[in-house]
């Protein structure tokens, strides 16, 4: 079971802060040898959806209010560790990522920039997809939307 914090860019410890960018290297950088810029000035707007095991940052993901990101509020570089994807850490921090765009931004509607791959992942979550796919840093992508 993850421990779920949420916290503004201030509130990150130095500590967490590495971790997350660790992470977020690991799997977008490393794992999907995919060279872009991971860092990019967006990170202080957010809210950061920390997902711990064992004290250890497992999962992660960024929200954002409307017109921060996109025009709906919004969810981004969702990332799971590699060694913990069999536990569902996905849907974890997915939801509480959703409950926690209710919570602090009082909306309904979301809108993601999501790999093609994980499409039915996102449908599971209510997400669906809209318009085409594109490329993003050489990964197949679609916007998908979802009101809950």
């Amino acid at each position: 079971m993850l421990k779920i914090q949420v916290k503004p860019f201030k509130e990150l410890s130095t500590q967490e802060l590495y971790d997350i960018l660790r992470l977020r290297s690991e799997v977008f950088v490393v794992e999907q040898d995919c060279v872009y810029q991971d860092i990019d000035g967006k990170d202080q707007n957010a809210l950061h959806i920390l997902g711990f095991k064992n004290d250890k940052i497992v999962a992660y993901t960024r929200i954002f209010k409307p017109n921060d990101y996109f025009e709906e509020a919004s969810i981004g570089r969702v990332v799971v560790a590699k060694n913990e994807r069999n536990h569902q850490y996905g849907y974890g921090i997915m939801k509480a990522s959703i409950e926690a765009i209710k919570n602090h931004f009082n909306e309904t509607t979301i809108k993601i920039s999501a790999q093609v791959y994980l499409k039915d992942f996102y449908n599971n979550l209510g997400f669906k997809a809209i318009g085409d796919e594109y490329l993003e840093d050489n990964i197949p992508h679609i916007g998908m939307l979802a009101v809950m």
